[in-house]
């Protein structure tokens, strides 16, 4: 198949998160590398600060720690960054929804209108690929040798995303020029409101009263992590007795 069938133009984008619930966890660190006509043009790589304590599990996962992003950008303006960084391009990612949704909440809590197109690698990598036991990006760079010595952080994961594009244009054959082309992203969210300040107030309370250390920053709670904060508050301890 002749390699100029194939989008040669976009930006590979990779998040680190602490989980996987876009509506409730929250991003960690943005990774991309702008690519125009095949090569690798710009890159961005941006940490940001949760305002909640990292899952032990993503600590161990990603090698992230609490320090790492103490002071950095909040995941609102590292989006806003990244954002700017991407343009007018489409996008690639592997298992590209994941990324896109969690940008795609915090677009839409700002208000910025973020809709792509995208490529898929992992998608493209089912169709080309399905003898494969298994088709994540670290199985199939094993499988393509790609480099994965600084694997689980955003940036280097999107690097080694547009290596294994590259080997999936290779051996593609002709007529399957059509599964490389971007596709419109679906994925729908609602603006999250902030928290009320009659939340904020009987959170403060609920908190001194039962004499418990939050691990999220309370002004950085949505409207929805707040009431679920409260619920679960209550649920453990109790309510307060007047």
């Amino acid at each position: 198949m002749e390699k100029t069938a194939c989008p040669s133009s976009y930006v590979v984008v990779d998040l680190e998160t602490t989980g996987l619930y876009p509506s409730q966890d929250r991003i960690l660190e943005i990774g991309a590398v702008k690519v125009l006509d095949g090569e690798v043009t710009d890159t961005f790589c941006m940490f940001a600060d949760p305002q909640m304590k990292i899952p032990e599990r993503i600590r161990e996962l990603t090698g992230i720690t609490q320090e790492m992003v103490e002071g950095q950008p909040t995941p609102a303006e590292a989006v806003r960054a990244f954002l700017d960084f991407c343009g007018e391009q489409d996008l690639m990612g592997h298992n590209l929804i994941f990324d896109y949704s969690f940008l795609k909440h915090q677009a839409a809590d700002q208000k910025i209108p973020f809709e792509k197109n995208g490529i898929d690698t992992l998608k493209i990598a089912r169709i080309l690929l399905p003898d494969l036991e298994s088709r994540s990006l670290t199985n199939l760079c094993g499988y393509f040798q790609i480099d994965r010595a600084h694997a689980h952080r955003a940036y280097h994961d999107a690097l080694a995303t547009h290596e294994l594009y590259q080997h999936l244009v290779r051996i593609a054959e002709e007529g399957q020029e059509r599964i490389f082309q971007p596709k419109q992203l679906q994925y729908k969210v609602k603006r999250r409101g902030p928290i009320t300040p009659a939340q904020k107030a009987y959170l403060n309370d609920l908190v001194k009263y039962h004499k418990i250390e939050l691990d999220v920053s309370i002004d950085s709670l949505t409207k929805n992590e707040a009431s679920r904060k409260i619920d679960t508050i209550i649920a453990r301890y109790g309510r307060m007795k007047r």
